[in-house]
């Protein structure tokens, strides 16, 4: 039997905004967050601009470390979707396709990243996926049973939105937006899994 001991403790509100308080004090994490908020929604809020997308890119590449090695490439297949209508009218299928690219003639699937693309632009729209939130979610649904969902399910992004959805409605988090819940599910991930990583 699992030592529930050493797994994050069950979700109630008291514990979210604990983490969102916690979340304040990591200065390098909010400043880059504020700095990636300016340019995604005032420096270079559209994602017609070649120049402008390859900024966004190379951004959330560095902040997140998210190993896109061919920037520009995914600049240029962004821009080629015509994304400001899709996330303008919360189409989250868009996420799949940003995430898939071919680069030098080998398929990629830039699925974490995409997430964080479309987060930036709309947070509460958009949840961020990581390998973090994927062990929560998993955790919790093994041992709550919150919602019925492989692991494949999580790569899906429309499936995605609806297990943090459900995860948020069967803890009673409401009161916390989509965001908030994506820094409680890194921050506790991180604290919980990071051991197997």
């Amino acid at each position: 039997m699992t030592d529930l001991v050493n797994f994050p403790p069950t979700p109630i509100a008291g514990t979210v905004a604990g983490h969102l308080a916690d979340w304040e004090k990591l200065e390098n994490y909010r400043l880059q967050e504020q700095s990636l908020s300016l340019l995604f929604h005032q420096f270079c809020p559209s994602n017609s601009e070649l120049e402008h997308v390859l900024l966004k890119v190379s951004a959330l590449n560095d902040f997140y470390s998210t190993n896109i090695f061919d920037t520009y490439s995914v600049a240029k297949h962004i821009v080629g979707l015509g994304v400001d209508r899709r996330l303008a009218s919360h189409d989250l299928s868009l996420v799949n396709e940003i995430a898939a690219i071919t680069i030098k003639g080998k398929p990629k699937n830039f699925y974490s990243f995409a997430t964080k693309f479309c987060s930036h632009h709309q947070a509460d729209v958009f949840p961020i996926f990581d390998s973090y939130v994927e062990k929560m979610l998993c955790h919790f649904s093994r041992f709550d049973r919150f919602a019925k969902f492989s692991k494949r399910d999580l790569r899906d992004y429309r499936r995605f939105v609806q297990i943090v959805h459900s995860f948020r409605s069967h803890y009673r988090l409401d009161q916390y937006s989509l965001r908030q819940i994506d820094i409680y599910l890194w921050l506790e991930g991180k604290k919980y899994f990071r051991r197997e990583n």
